[in-house]
């Protein structure tokens, strides 16, 4: 049987002293579809048609920096497939790509790790290319792409897909914003040696193409911890960003699509990150250890056991915002001896207005042992009486 126990007061007063008793505001992006999660709590604070397949432009290229990254530096244990010291040859394919480019030619060879700097800073469709070439099974871009949307899927991208490595309009490429945000995610937790490289303002190739040699993410030039990560833009997609900003010890990420410019893409997504820092807060609730509830035990030496927070217990909370929270000790019980002490046996589950559910898991406080027969003869007793009281009086009335 599932057993809901309400939070005991004190834990409630310390969530509801955190949150400011004035009414809540939300937040009307300007963008066609958005995304903003923090990254610490795994908490979604913005979604706007986040589920929707829509054109990527450059932000795919995350994809294929995601994948170069695992080839230099596996997580799974296996040896590495490139180094950055590497130097890669520029096909004819990839010279002829237009639009944001490193202005490659056939006879370079480029080092890998300026080829990841050029996708970043420069969004060098050119660049991109050449490292799907790398890596692909069968040496082809398109290729490359089979392996960016079955990589994707096994990292969490369920609703996305890729035709090229760079984002070039074409059919296959559709990715959702909820994706990107899973992405830029991963990117940020796998690879924090080489997430820096997202925060360069400027790359200087080979000396020769000074105007093109600056970041194109207007965030990073602005004093509000913006770090990352990719810009995009096609006529179909509209202009877009793939962001993430620190401030404290909180970090969200957050992405737009289908804004008409590329000055209120620089003034949106400002606007994004002000409020997600200025209308959410981490507060500390509760330490480790401490008991929040007890459950019952069936057939132990004890008729009760302690549920204790494992860790710390922080949450996210609005700044401004009413005080409607409940919290509630979830368990299937009576539980079963025997009970190992540190064994998660329960959730406390905590309500906020227009918050996702947090759910904690709570520990045993002690270990319990199976009860001898007298112990079990009480618990089975204690069971039927409570079983009876809780049928209808005429099922059990004597004939």
């Amino acid at each position: 049987m599932i057993r809901h126990i309400a939070a005991p007061f004190a834990i409630l007063a310390l969530i509801a002293a955190s949150a400011a008793p004035v009414s809540a505001q939300t937040f009307d992006t300007r963008a066609g579809a958005a995304y903003v999660l923090d990254h610490s709590t795994g908490i979604v604070l913005l979604e706007k048609n986040a589920d929707d397949p829509l054109p990527p432009a450059s932000m795919s290229k995350l994809m294929t920096l995601y994948m170069a990254f695992e080839a230099v530096n596996p997580l799974n244990g296996q040896d590495p497939i490139l180094t950055f010291d590497d130097v890669l040859p520029v096909s004819q394919h990839c010279m002829d790509y237009t639009g944001s480019t490193m202005f490659l030619d056939t006879t370079d060879r480029v080092r890998v790790e300026d080829l990841v700097r050029g996708i970043i800073v420069l969004s060098g469709n050119d660049a991109s290319c050449v490292i799907a070439e790398a890596l692909s099974r069968d040496g082809t871009e398109a290729g490359f792409a089979q392996q960016m949307t079955e990589r994707a899927q096994q990292i969490g991208m369920m609703n996305s897909s890729f035709a090229n490595s760079n984002g070039w309009p074409a059919a296959g490429n559709r990715v959702t914003m909820r994706d990107l945000g899973t992405l830029a995610d991963r990117l940020i937790t796998d690879y924090p040696t080489y997430y820096p490289l997202f925060a360069e303002r400027e790359f200087d190739y080979d000396g020769e193409h000074l105007a093109n040699i600056r970041n194109r993410n207007p965030l990073l030039a602005l004093n509000i911890g913006a770090d990352g990560l990719k810009t995009g833009h096609t006529r179909e997609a509209g202009f877009g960003l793939v962001g993430s900003a620190k401030q404290g010890d909180r970090r969200i990420i957050f992405v737009v699509t289908g804004i008409e410019t590329a000055q209120e893409r620089a003034a949106e997504t400002e606007r994004i990150v002000n409020w997600a820092f200025r209308q959410f807060t981490q507060r500390d609730i509760a330490r480790g250890g401490t008991q929040i509830a007890q459950a019952e035990v069936w057939r132990g030496e004890q008729p009760v056991v302690g549920l204790l927070l494992q860790e710390d217990l922080s949450l996210l909370v609005p700044t401004s915002g009413s005080r409607e929270i409940s919290a509630e000790v979830v368990y299937t019980g009576p539980i079963q001896a025997p009970i190992v002490q540190g064994d998660a046996i329960a959730e406390l589950v905590i309500h906020l207005e227009n918050l996702p559910e947090t759910r904690v898991p709570l520990v045993a406080d002690a270990s319990v042992a199976l009860g001898g027969f007298s112990s079990r003869l009480r618990t089975a007793a204690g069971v039927l009486i409570e079983r009876i009281n809780a049928q209808d009086p005429d099922l059990v009335e004597a004939e």
